[in-house]
């Protein structure tokens, strides 16, 4: 993405036969930031990230996990479109998403079955039901592989 200040720079020193239509398409209307200033809503999103360390245990677990979660979704939607087609690649793709979905539920058990019980509560309460769907996606796309053959 382009930084606002630099697509601004930009149409400013576009040529002046360009239709100002296209120009105040290109831009939003904001309120003007002078030089030299930048405003709280200025800063990049990973920024403040960074700048914010107050991030709770189960937060910090919780985007552990779904990160995982996420990756082996990936892989379960390339390996079910593979499965559909019958694909040569069908095999290697489900091995890859039953991989991935292994890592994730390793990763979810070790925080539920952990000694924590508020923080297992949080974690089962926020990410668990996504889990179990995948869980049931890679069942039905295996039994659905079974039959195929």
């Amino acid at each position: 993405m382009i930084p606002r200040a630099l697509a601004l720079r930009t149409l400013r020193l576009a040529p002046t036969s360009t239709p100002a239509r296209t120009i105040t398409t290109l831009t939003r209307p904001r309120q003007r930031i002078q030089p030299h200033t930048r405003s709280a809503s200025h800063v990049p999103p990973q920024t403040l990230r960074w700048l914010s360390s107050s991030k709770s245990p189960a937060d910090e677990k919780i985007e552990e996990i779904t990160e995982l979660f996420y990756t082996a979704q990936d892989e379960f939607e390339i390996a079910m479109e593979e499965t559909e087609k019958v694909s040569v690649y069908a095999e290697e793709d489900r091995k890859a998403a039953r991989e991935e979905l292994t890592k994730v539920q390793e990763a979810y058990r070790g925080v539920v079955e952990g000694g924590d019980a508020t923080l297992a509560e949080e974690v089962r309460r926020r990410i668990g039901q996504r889990i179990r769907e995948l869980e049931q996606g890679v069942g039905a796309m295996e039994e659905m592989a079974l039959h195929q053959d």
